[in-house]
């Protein structure tokens, strides 16, 4: 399965501030975020979001909406996105079919979102660069699991180049730049 363009977006989950200190790897996690992010953008990707409770967590990193070149975020008190009723309508609503998943943390909201959106239908690829959890192990069992579940693993670079398709694409400079 490849992912096309017009058939695609993106779910960053949860990489608020006060979480981020607490995951394995969390400062390049949020780095390899950002450059996805950013490429989702030249490439219009639409990209949602989330941040689980708010006012407990705090914000997703300031860095992520300047990569996604907004500053709206959707709510959610659920683990899984798709627990969430407006999430689950706005990603209804974009009618795509293939679900770009990063975000933390891989073995609680991501792993619940990915088997929630293999349940409906969705194709998922999980960016396992771009995932993590506060222990190495729940993230490495989260991605296995995932994986068995039907979700594509593949890394940020991979997706961006995948979305492209040939060096002729007019992006393809601006996307090579970002990830040297």
């Amino acid at each position: 399965m490849k992912i096309r363009q017009q058939h695609a977006i993106a779910l960053a989950i949860d990489e608020q501030e006060r979480l981020l200190p607490a995951i394995h790897n969390g400062e390049e996690v949020l780095q390899h975020t950002e450059l996805l992010l950013k490429g989702l953008r030249l490439l219009d990707v639409p990209i949602l979001i989330t941040q689980q409770y708010t006012k407990g967590l705090g914000m997703s990193a300031p860095s992520l909406f300047t990569a996604a070149g907004t500053d709206s975020w959707l709510e959610k008190r659920t683990f899984s996105c798709l627990g969430d009723e407006i999430i689950r309508k706005t990603l209804q609503d974009a009618h795509k079919k293939q679900v770009i998943i990063c975000g933390v943390e891989a073995h609680i909201c991501v792993e619940q979102t990915v088997l929630d959106l293999l349940h409906l239908g969705y194709e998922v690829f999980l960016l396992a660069d771009c995932v993590s959890s506060r222990k190495p192990s729940d993230q490495e069992t989260a991605i296995r699991r995932m994986e068995q579940a039907g979700a594509v693993v593949t890394s940020y670079e991979a997706i961006l180049f995948e979305l492209m398709e040939t060096s002729m694409h007019p992006k393809f400079k601006e996307i090579s730049a970002l990830i040297k």
